[in-house]
């Protein structure tokens, strides 16, 4: 299994870099960025200071020289697809051949009231999600592009340079089952918040899907991602996770190794751990020690 740190785009940019160079230098295997203009509410107040993506991954590929970088994910309502598949290439570029393309249909309803952005209903949304990876697929891998659907209209298009990689990978993130249906058919890899039985029932629809049209299931990675907190009290642990509504494991090491177990059995193939909750500054970075030292060394 790969192991993967997820930084906040709400910390300062010497922080995201630390924590990625912390990442690389102590055997993590990728960097993910969210991608939001600010925060939604809740725990991440509205008013908190958010780096933008595009320019973080494309900081990150030139700054951290062996970790993949991703997107997770880039938004489908803020960009036209020709837009991110353009960028996508050029941070493939800076990186060597180490970013993952991560979009989503997109779904933060304050920053799309306060640009003036549409966010239309779900529907809608898919709508728009299945037409946009097609375009970003074709952009990336075909010398150009003609696609003539309801939301967008591409004619002869051109993206150039090419990524570097000859397939750079298109990440979906859903959990829904008509939004597995084009992961089925378009993406290389798929993520989802979720604990390992939750994962396990959604990944076994997305292979479902993937049988309907005849591709093998096992061409699509699996990653998912929940909070981490180390607790000693394995009871202090349970009230915890109890309290948060976001997927969230905790407790003491032993037991954390455990639902990394359960994730390698639900046939995830990355896990992806938010810094949110590890703390800040060195006590995050002895925290992301802890977590690849102990609860995930036995399945590097």
């Amino acid at each position: 299994m790969r192991f993967s740190i997820w930084s906040v785009p709400s910390t300062e940019w010497s922080d995201v870099l630390d924590t990625a160079r912390h990442a690389e230098a102590t055997g993590w295997d990728g960097v993910w960025v969210a991608d939001h203009f600010m925060g939604g509410g809740g725990p991440i107040p509205e008013e908190t200071p958010t780096l933008e993506a595009g320019s973080l991954v494309a900081a990150l590929a030139a700054a951290v020289p062996r970790v993949r970088i991703g997107t997770l994910v880039y938004g489908n309502t803020y960009r036209h697809p020709a837009v991110v598949a353009n960028m996508a290439a050029t941070v493939d570029h800076v990186s060597g051949g180490r970013f993952t393309l991560g979009i989503g249909a997109g779904w933060q309803q304050n920053e799309h009231d306060q640009y003036g952005i549409e966010l239309p209903g779900v529907r809608a949304r898919v709508d728009r999600f299945d037409e946009a990876i097609q375009i970003m697929r074709s952009l990336l891998r075909e010398p150009r592009t003609t696609f003539v659907g309801r939301h967008y209209q591409l004619r002869d298009a051109l993206c150039e340079p090419k990524p570097v990689q000859e397939a750079l990978p298109l990440l979906v993130g859903c959990t829904g089952d008509r939004m597995l249906g084009i992961t089925a058919r378009h993406a290389d890899a798929w993520n989802m918040w979720g604990l390992p039985d939750r994962v396990a029932e959604r990944s076994a629809a997305l292979s479902r899907a993937c049988e309907k049209i005849d591709r093998d299931p096992g061409t699509i990675a699996r990653t998912a991602q929940a909070l981490v907190f180390f607790v000693d009290d394995p009871a202090a642990a349970d009230r915890l996770v109890e309290q948060i509504p976001r997927p969230t494991m905790a407790g003491p090491p032993e037991r954390l190794r455990d639902i990394v177990a359960a994730y390698v059995e639900a046939g995830v193939d990355e896990l992806i751990v938010p810094d949110s909750t590890l703390g800040t500054g060195d006590d995050k970075l002895a925290a992301m020690d802890r977590f690849i030292g102990e609860a995930a060394a036995p399945f590097r």
